[in-house]
């Protein structure tokens, strides 16, 4: 078995524990107590035990660490397409599409269908022209519905075998049914 040739002075383990009690960064606070703890010598199995992280994920940590410092250590993820709008923005968003249809925001000759209801295309081109933003996947659309507190909505079925020649009739009978019994049962 290798010696571990990782140790941290006094003052690289404070600097450490500083980073790691003025984060306010779940996963970054762990990289910071897992380096510490294995520069100050506690066992690799230990410090997956405390951190909850692969071994792997350890080591990849601590040669950031070396080569970067405390910096290193951050998270440098770019984000996704969820990234793109800010929260502000996602809320002006939602009070757009809450308000107005797409053929108010788009104009009729613009938007999908019927212009009445949104769909995914309409709601492509209101992001694409107000904020400048394309996402890559209708998934990616269908997500921002939801953070607008926007339902899906399925069309409503209709039954091929039922004739609305018929329904009227039937309606039509009811609605007689109805004023003769009134006539038969006057309130007082």
């Amino acid at each position: 078995m290798r010696k571990r040739t990782f140790t941290l002075t006094a003052r690289q383990a404070q600097e450490l524990q500083a980073a790691y009690q003025h984060s306010r960064d779940g996963a970054t606070r762990t990289r910071y107590q897992a380096v510490r703890l294995y520069g100050q010598g506690y066992a690799v199995n230990e410090i997956q035990a405390i951190c909850g992280c692969s071994r792997r994920s350890l080591l990849e940590w601590r040669q950031s660490y070396q080569a970067e410092g405390v910096s290193g250590l951050l998270d440098h993820r770019l984000g996704g397409n969820r990234a793109q709008l800010l929260p502000l923005e996602i809320e002006e968003l939602s009070r757009l599409i809450h308000s107005y249809t797409p053929a108010q925001l788009l104009g009729a000759e613009q938007c999908c269908g019927d212009g009445l209801h949104w769909r995914i295309n309409d709601l492509r081109q209101v992001v694409l022209h107000h904020y400048g933003v394309s996402y890559k996947s209708a998934t990616s659309y269908r997500t921002l519905f939801e953070r607008c507190d926007f339902s899906y909505q399925r069309a409503t079925k209709q039954y091929k075998s039922r004739h609305e020649g018929k329904v009227m009739d039937f309606e039509e009978g009811l609605e007689k049914n109805s004023l003769t019994s009134l006539r038969s049962n006057p309130t007082p």
